[in-house]
């Protein structure tokens, strides 16, 4: 059978933040990949089947083990809606959240380089980035709360100025959301209907309302403003949250399971849904509820009791039916017959639109005693406001019409004031960065709040682990090195700056271009010998440095010149082309580059750039012997000076031929053709870089072009060392 992703959902997650491990967590892991294994594409009976089954493994470490079994609730829960269902967006414009869909107020810019509205991170409405799904927290971060959340500078600038509306909007609902925090709901619920009867068209002061009332354990009420928004933000993964508290809290919990899937339809990642569904699925599959019947009535109270249901065929058929055909199974003539492991829908949308005035001191009634309606009753029942078929979802017909009288508002759209931006309204001034005073380039935001082209931040780092404006430590940003860039940031200079952008693009590869050039201002690194073929490690701390070896690595070239350093000229006539083969990132900003000798060089021309040495320089190769007699002379030359070399060092002691072993590597094999390369034989810069000679014998040894002389200079240097060992 062909493969697909349903199998994959959730089995390589990492687990949520605020799960702990702990005793038996071995076992849970086992668990979960007992479920991965056991659950193919759509097929939530074998599902629930192979939870049951892994019960058998121990009892269960937590809720939060059961993430596989709620992505494939999920996932079928998606799949019976149809396809392409509930991933439409909000209204399109130019401020909009990651998150909610919503007007972008308070804008923060998370590291993977999405923004959201500060009310989405304040609520910790998500683990994972809606856009790319990475963490929204850094490594070893456990909680929004754990790391405060800086309102990005650039983007609320922005938003002011095209949008002063919006973000007074904003301000106020941040004020009704701190009443609410503090239990001051008569307080609240008076506020929002003052601000409603100025905006009735506001869908958060809905939101508010409703919270308010739940404050208030008016539920009916709330369920009625909730409602309202859904119809007209049919995928917003909140609303449907929101509603499923309620009901949640007033024990409807079937009901609630199923609004709470749906919110994770439309967002697989909106964590208090997701945590809500392990916590009850959690409850259901508890080992002392094992081998019994779940009766009804445990779903009709406030919370799930410990009733027992029966482990089989029919209690798993009937919690599939329950979980991923609530649309088809609303529309069905049975749908008021009970169902095992679910609430009675009629009584919960009786008892929630109810003429009764609620019974404040118990919050709702129970209906559970009601009788089953009529055919005819059933059909009116559906058209309710709390009805869970996708029709009253968006609202029935007869709802529908009579929330666009209730709602109609000529002031502007439910999510967003505007799509356009006026004109005058655009300044290239307010996309520019503070560092270099040019046009945002690939634009970065700090976790500080502050924006920068990425280059600038990073060459500011070099210099010192702190934000350039406000002087915030970044040594955590630093040591992460995820420097992503502000997407919403970028894409409004391609839309409304293009031009600009484009000038700016244009100067940015004439410099890549100028660095990139291999004999044109060639960075040099004054430090050392180096030689061809030969490593030579280097650890990197200078912030020109830094600069240099960044640049070498973005442009491509992974190259760059090494010299010895001179007294009157700054750096030596010749030196040695070094390949970058790795870099190793320490935390404070340092690193360790494993490098390799290429071609040498000699310097024509020197020069300057950013606080490094540049040169204008010309290769050097071996100049090959054509004569064959003098090509033999060479060839007998080569193998005495490779046997007397080889004599040497194997008369070293056993502690200077380890080290250089470590460090250097075995010495290079005999090379049949000594002509091949360039640079002639390798193990003469090998022999070269180990033995202890002063920097300038070994310079002239390097600017040779000559393989003959090469090897009479270092016959003579191992001649010298011969005769120090025989003493």
């Amino acid at each position: 059978a062909a493969s697909s992703p349903a199998a994959a959902v959730g089995s390589e997650l990492p687990p949520e933040p605020g799960g702990s491990g702990g005793p038996g967590e071995g076992a849970d892991e086992e668990r979960e990949l007992l479920l991965a294994r056991l659950v193919p594409a759509s097929r939530l009976k074998e599902a629930v089947g192979a939870s049951l089954a892994s019960l058998c493994l121990g009892p269960l470490g937590g809720a939060q083990r059961l993430g596989t079994l709620v992505d494939c609730l999920v996932l079928n829960y998606r799949l019976r809606q149809g396809p392409g269902r509930g991933r439409e967006r909000g209204a399109e414009g130019p401020l909009r959240c990651c998150g909610c869909g919503r007007f972008l107020g308070e804008p923060v810019t998370v590291p993977c380089g999405h923004t959201y509205c500060r009310r989405c991170l304040r609520r910790e409405l998500r683990a994972r980035c809606r856009r790319c799904r990475d963490w929204l927290q850094p490594a070893g971060g456990t909680s929004t709360a754990a790391a405060p959340l800086r309102t990005s500078v650039v983007l609320n600038r922005l938003a002011e100025k095209w949008f002063p509306g919006e973000c007074e909007r904003v301000r106020a609902g941040t004020r009704l959301e701190e009443l609410l925090a503090q239990g001051r709901f008569r307080e609240a619920l008076g506020a929002v209907n003052q601000a409603l009867r100025a905006d009735s068209s506001d869908l958060m002061l809905r939101i508010c309302r409703a919270e308010s009332y739940v404050g208030l354990q008016e539920y009916k009420t709330a369920i009625e403003d909730l409602n309202f928004v859904i119809s007209k933000m049919p995928n917003w993964p909140e609303v449907y949250f929101q509603k499923g508290k309620v009901l949640q809290d007033s024990g409807f919990v079937g009901d609630a399971l199923q609004l709470f899937l749906q919110c994770l339809a439309l967002d697989e990642d909106f964590l208090p849904a997701k945590l809500e569904v392990e916590k009850i699925l959690c409850d259901v599959l508890s080992p002392e509820k094992l081998g019994e019947s779940l009766k009804e009535s445990a779903w009709n109270s406030p919370h799930i009791r410990n009733k027992p249901f029966i482990l089989g065929s029919e209690m798993t058929a009937s919690y599939c039916n329950l979980q991923l055909s609530p649309l088809q199974s609303l529309g069905r003539s049975d749908v008021l017959e009970p169902v095992s492991g679910g609430l009675n829908r009629a009584q919960s949308a009786h008892a929630l639109n109810s003429t009764k005035d609620l019974a404040k001191e118990d919050g709702l009634k129970r209906v559970s005693s009601e009788p089953l309606l009529s055919g005819q009753g059933k059909g009116a029942l559906l058209k309710r406001k709390l009805s869970f078929s996708e029709q009253d979802t968006v609202v029935c017909e007869d709802g529908r019409n009579k929330h666009k009288k209730q709602g109609e508002s000529t002031k502007r759209d439910m999510t967003l004031a505007s799509g356009t931006i006026p004109g005058d309204l655009i300044d290239v001034s307010d996309f520019e960065c503070s560092l270099c005073m040019r046009l945002f380039f690939e634009p970065v935001t700090t976790p500080c709040g502050h924006t920068f082209c990425k280059g600038c931040l990073e060459r500011c780092l070099d210099h010192a682990p702190q934000c350039p404006l406000c002087k915030e430590s970044l040594k955590e940003y630093l040591a992460s090195r995820k420097y992503s860039i502000t997407e919403l940031l970028e894409e409004l200079i391609m839309k409304y700056l293009s031009d600009e952008l484009f000038e700016r693009k244009r100067i940015h590869d004439e410099e890549t271009a100028e660095h990139s050039n291999l004999t044109k201002n060639v960075p040099m690194f004054v430090c050392t010998m180096a030689y061809p073929t030969v490593p030579c490690p280097l650890h990197v701390f200078e912030p020109r440095y830094r600069l240099m070896i960044r640049r070498s690595m973005e442009t491509g070239t992974k190259q760059f010149g090494m010299c010895i350093s001179d007294s009157q000229n700054g750096f030596a006539d010749y030196g040695c082309m070094l390949q970058i083969r790795n870099v190793h990132f320490l935390p404070d900003g340092r690193s360790v580059v494993d490098t390799i000798g290429g071609k040498r060089f000699r310097v024509l021309r020197r020069g300057m750039k950013d606080g490094y040495c540049t040169a204008d320089i010309e290769y050097l190769e071996d100049v090959k012997v054509a004569d064959e007699e003098e090509l033999k002379k060479l060839r007998e030359l080569h193998n005495f000076v490779y046997n007397q070399a080889c004599s040497w060092f194997q008369n070293l002691r056993n502690k200077f031929r380890t080290q250089i072993l470590q460090h250097f590597g075995p010495m290079p094999d005999r090379e049949e053709n000594i002509q091949a390369m360039p640079n002639g034989p390798a193990w003469c810069w090998w022999l070269l870089a180990v033995l202890p000679v002063d920097p300038r014998y070994q310079l002239s040894v390097l600017s040779m072009m000559s393989l003959k002389d090469r090897l009479i200079k270092i016959q003579h240097i191992l001649t010298y060392f011969s005769r120090d060992q025989s003493k």
